[in-house]
């Protein structure tokens, strides 16, 4: 799930992204969800948004992943969808940003099935010290949009 991302990390770097997700939650600075599946409702990924500094202001960055197995069902674009609904639903009215390796096809295809405006390249550390060369997709907040 990391491919795009530097690989794999350690048991340690996980547990600082998790204890960083609970902070922003608690903040009301963003949120990450679980993307439930199938019948049962298996846990196949995450969908999430915190705040990121931009061009002097602040915007709402996303993102997301899948497991391998559930990948290519549309599930990320479904994820993606209903949290960009959520953000609006919940009034957060602020321009929306997305980076993706520009080699990872399938999920810059969430953006563009999302409605969301390929801006260009830019080069972005993910995880700190990995830096990548990424496409940065923009959607405008509905009050730009109206």
């Amino acid at each position: 799930m990391t491919e795009h991302l530097g690989g794999p990390e350690s048991p340690e770097k996980l547990a600082e992204r998790q204890a960083r997700y609970e902070r922003i939650h608690e903040a009301g600075t963003g949120g990450m969800f679980v993307i439930c599946a199938g019948p049962e409702g298996e846990g196949v990924g995450s969908v999430g948004f915190w705040e990121h500094a931009w061009r002097g202001g602040t915007v709402w960055e996303i993102g997301w992943s899948v497991v391998p197995e559930f990948q290519r069902r549309g599930i990320a674009t479904r994820a993606v969808n209903l949290l960009l609904e959520e953000i609006a639903a919940v009034g957060l009215d602020r321009a929306i940003l997305a980076y993706l390796a520009v080699d990872n096809e399938p999920s810059n295809g969430v953006c563009r099935r999302a409605g969301m405006t390929l801006i260009g390249e830019a080069v972005v550390e993910f995880p700190p010290g990995n830096p990548f060369r990424a496409n940065e997709w923009i959607l405008q907040p509905a009050s730009a949009r109206s």
